[in-house]
């Protein structure tokens, strides 16, 4: 799954530079994850620098885009590879 936001973010401006994926930005009151580019961290990480670093515990699963272990790998391959294409 990708990960979201919840109206308990206190734009602190922690999750976003922690992000490999670039997923996080302003929405228009708080901070959102495009659930496109998030891949939980996984390829990068052990586990989601947004969760590990938020002081408000406020970026859970999100139920709205269910993926397996191997769908967030294969999501992370992909992004890997067209970062390195554009570059």
């Amino acid at each position: 799954m990708s990960l979201y936001i919840t109206d308990e973010c206190i734009n602190c401006d922690v999750c976003e530079p922690v992000c490999p994926n670039e997923a996080i930005f302003m929405g228009e009151l708080i901070y959102e994850i495009h659930p496109n580019l998030c891949t939980e961290c996984v390829g990068h990480y052990d586990e989601p620098q947004c969760q590990l670093f938020c002081p408000v515990d406020c970026i859970p699963q999100d139920p709205q885009h269910a993926e397996s272990q191997d769908d967030l790998m294969d999501k992370y391959k992909r992004l890997t590879a067209q970062k390195s294409t554009s570059n």
